[in-house]
């Protein structure tokens, strides 16, 4: 097993910026904002645009999906109306108006910056040796471990159980089976709903309940109707739910088929998620290249065909061992969820790959970080890219660590060195300007001294002094000299003999109150 290094330790370590563009219409319906996110899935973060805004999800479009694990900008479009978000891990820029919603054909390319931790200075030499092999050979186009969410959180295939007819299973897999990885309402919500499945009128009061309500009031108006409740599901995450198994397809045959055309020799082999992917290294002289990178593979549906017979056998062998047929993948029980035939292509070739020499790991000392930058088509993973340049140094399971701080939210310079350092220094910088307390006192004990102090130079406590006035310096108290507590000691008898003659004694010329009759 090899080694694992360190991905993702902090949301600055893996920066993504869409390369985008749109048709700017001075009155289009649908207003397009950049979305700075971190901490938040792109599903996620559009739900909180819209339950902040009281507008439909579905009336906010996107051009594709971007990591939860990092800093990531991509465009949105809200139909219909301005909106506003500024938090700490999403912000909103206003970019114009358009006239269409968005979709992956307003994407044209994926720019990251990648920091790997916990190298020793041996791995980070061997760096860019791998890099020239990688420009040289392309990166196979897998579909990478965190497209497989429902493996991770233990709910299996739900697309497989649609296409199988097993509906009720595939309902018990999306609404009632929370994750053990999952701490968040909404593993409460499936929590409930595995304690209370079939009884449909629970009341589960759980704000990320709202999501799920259609599903359970389909099935409240009737109990056994499983294909009409699964039709409630939010249309964007019914097509994920599909292509996630169809992804799962894509990757298999792509292995079988990589396996009949080099030998085992040539071959490197990285585990992920849901299996083991191969990737080439060593090409026989025969082999033509330039027809590896000019292919498409497909993603299979009901109505694929396939001409070249290598292909046409490697998708074939991958269905005959999940026991499926292209007819299964219509999904005769609910024919408007079939699955559709696309096409992606084989081998992607990263653009304007580089990287920077190593330096010391902070977070881990006697350790080396390097940052990758590079631009890859939509649709392709950067972390595959990493995993494959990086693959002796690191296996199937990148290490995200606990919980991820804030990052520093000001936009990052163009510099990859500078990307990384500033953020990191203005970090620190803000930590180390916090306001501490005094070492060995506490504010009831500051309060307490004043109080004390008032009484001892005025002989009576005097009202507490008003917030907001101006601010001590930190530390100890200034002490009182005696000609200012005899000053003050003698103000306070002259205000206690005008209070005690009333308030005309003091102001003799003042217009006196007429008595009442």
């Amino acid at each position: 097993m090899l080694r694992r290094v360190r991905l993702k330790a902090r949301p600055e370590d893996f920066v993504v910026r869409e390369a985008y563009r749109f048709e700017k219409t001075r009155r289009g319906e649908y207003y397009v904002y950049l979305m700075d996110k971190q901490k938040l899935s792109t599903f996620e973060a559009v739900s909180q645009v819209a339950s902040a805004h009281g507008i439909p999800v579905r009336n906010i479009s996107f051009c594709g999906l971007k990591d939860k694990q990092g800093r990531t900008e991509q465009i949105i479009a809200v139909r219909g109306q301005r909106v506003e978000m500024q938090t700490p891990q999403l912000r909103l820029k206003y970019l114009g108006r358009t006239g269409t919603p968005l979709s992956a054909k307003n994407i044209r390319a994926n720019r990251f910056v990648v920091t790997v931790r916990d190298l020793t200075l041996e791995e980070a030499e061997r760096i860019p040796a791998s890099i020239e092999e990688v420009r040289r050979l392309g990166l196979v186009n897998y579909f990478d471990s965190q497209r497989f969410g429902s493996l991770k959180h233990g709910r299996g295939w739900i697309a497989k159980d649609l296409a199988k007819g097993r509906l009720e299973h595939a309902l018990r897999g999306y609404l009632a089976t929370p994750s053990d990885l999952d701490r968040s309402e909404d593993a409460k919500v499936k929590r409930f709903w595995q304690q209370h499945f079939g009884d449909w009128g629970a009341r589960c009061r759980y704000k990320k309940m709202r999501e799920y309500r259609p599903i359970v009031e389909a099935l409240r108006r009737n109990p056994k109707d499983y294909a009409g409740a699964l039709m409630k599901i939010e249309r964007r995450q019914r097509g994920m739910i599909l292509f996630e198994y169809q992804s799962y397809l894509f990757n298999e045959s792509v292995r079988r088929y990589l396996l009949g055309r080099f030998t085992r020799s040539g071959l490197l082999a990285l585990k992920y998620q849901a299996g083991v992917l191969l990737f080439p290294r060593r090409v026989p002289e025969a082999e033509r290249l330039d027809a590896l990178f000019e292919m498409d593979f497909p993603l299979v549906g009901p109505d694929t065909k396939i001409a070249d017979p290598e292909v046409r056998k490697a998708v074939e062998d991958t269905l005959r061992a999940e026991r499926l047929s292209f007819e299964e993948l219509a999904i005769p029980k609910i024919p408007e969820m079939g699955f559709r035939h696309e096409l992606r292509p084989l081998v992607v070739q990263p653009s304007k790959l580089s990287v920077v020499d190593p330096r010391p790991d902070e977070l881990h000392p006697g350790r080396v970080k390097v940052t990758l930058a590079f631009t890859l088509p939509p649709g392709a993973y950067a972390s595959l890219l990493v995993r494959r340049t990086l693959w002796f140094a690191t296996d199937e399971a990148e290490h995200f660590g606990g919980p991820l701080p804030e990052a520093d939210r000001s936009f990052l310079p163009e510099g990859l060195e500078a990307r990384v350092h500033a953020a990191h220094s203005r970090a620190v910088h803000r930590r180390n300007r916090r306001p501490r307390p005094i070492k060995g006192i506490t504010a009831v004990e500051i309060a307490e001294r004043r109080r004390r102090s008032r009484r001892t130079a005025g002989g009576k406590a005097a009202a507490p002094a008003p917030r907001g006035g101006t601010r001590r310096r930190r530390g100890r108290l200034p002490p009182v000299s005696a000609p200012q507590a005899e000053q003050r000691s003698d103000t306070k008898r002259r205000s206690g003999h005008r209070k005690s003659q009333g308030h005309h004694a003091a102001h003799p010329t003042a217009r006196r109150k007429r008595p009442r009759r």
